[in-house]
């Protein structure tokens, strides 16, 4: 099970997909003895990936007496960036402090589209030095590309360049249009991209030793299957069954994507609304509607929660319509 807590909501860049809405410090973020509480709980809810995330968690000042908690009390630690703090006196202490991996995003190997992309001139230089920085202390790294329109065409050659810089993964994550995404949504896949661009993907996946792993598009299970691309992962959408991710004020959420929170952890002890939630229940149950409730992939896949969310008013257990698989009739539609 893998959980992910946004540290921070302030970030050193401002980036035009973020769904948190980062860039400013929220008022009243979890201070640093709620915060080793909360890891308490998250150990007590069964939990063992630990991802810290923002904003940018390198602008906490407590970030690696927290990392270092965590991993004192059996989580395994790591970290969500965007790399360009990494400085390699910043490496040594995330690997001191017990970091295990860190996601670096690069969502292009054009420097001038990742840097307008995020709002932060020389972001994609500090980004890739970061992860030289991890490399030169034996801090495993993967990249994290956010996949748009316009930078579709060159995610496979972004793959071939983490190989190169020794990525032990490329996670590449499809637009949900939440946050500042929503300004930008004309800019993500359509439905036959999104098909063409998972296959693309999976096909690549036979080819390099690192692992690929789509991220909000849980059709990638589908895909796998019929082209017999062997993965790792059991599940596509794991909001509410094996992950969720909690604010920077400490609101749990399903997932990133869908807005909706089952409660405070300062009211509410994690553990306790991991358990008891309604709305979390109601995820695990699986009774989608619509031809993801009578997909013969309904349980590896299980449609993306959050879009199904998004384009049906708020009803997070609706198909997902982005899906080309027509169900019953073996062809795409």
């Amino acid at each position: 099970m893998i959980i992910s807590w946004n540290t921070t909501n302030k970030c050193n860049m401002y980036c035009k997909h973020c769904y948190r809405d980062s860039g400013n410090k929220a008022k009243e973020e979890l201070n640093t003895k709620e915060a080793k509480e909360l890891l308490d709980e998250i150990v007590k809810a069964g939990f063992k990936i630990m991802i810290f995330s923002g904003g940018e968690p390198l602008m906490r000042e407590d970030i690696y007496e927290l990392t270092e908690y965590a991993r004192q009390i059996g989580l395994r630690p790591v970290l969500g960036t965007n790399g360009t703090l990494i400085t390699l006196d910043v490496a040594k202490k995330l690997k001191e402090s017990g970091v295990m991996g860190v996601g670096i995003s690069l969502d292009s190997l054009n420097s001038n589209s990742h840097d307008n992309f995020r709002n932060y001139n020389g972001g994609w230089k500090k980004a890739v030095e970061g992860m030289e920085n991890c490399s030169k202390v034996n801090l495993p790294f993967q990249i994290h590309t956010t996949v748009m329109n316009w930078n579709k065409n060159e995610i496979l050659d972004i793959t071939d360049f983490a190989v190169d810089m020794g990525a032990v993964a490329h996670h590449i994550f499809f637009l949900v249009p939440t946050g500042r995404g929503i300004n930008i949504e004309k800019e993500a896949l359509n439905r036959e991209d999104y098909e063409k661009t998972l296959k693309d993907i999976m096909l690549k996946q036979r080819e390099v030793s690192i692992e690929l792993k789509p991220t909000c598009a849980p059709q990638f299970m589908r895909i796998a299957s019929e082209n017999n691309v062997r993965t790792r992962f059991r599940k596509g959408c794991l909001a509410g069954t094996a992950y969720c991710i909690i604010s920077p004020v400490g609101n749990v959420q399903p997932c990133a994507y869908l807005n909706s929170s089952m409660g405070n952890v300062r009211e509410t002890p994690f553990s306790e609304i991991w358990r008891n939630s309604s709305l979390l229940n109601q995820l695990r149950a699986s009774d989608y509607k619509g031809k993801c409730g009578v997909c013969s992939y309904k349980i590896d896949c299980g449609g993306c929660r959050a879009r199904a969310a998004f384009y049906n008013n708020g009803d997070l257990m609706s198909e997902d319509s982005w899906c080309l698989h027509s169900v019953g009739k073996g062809v795409y539609v």
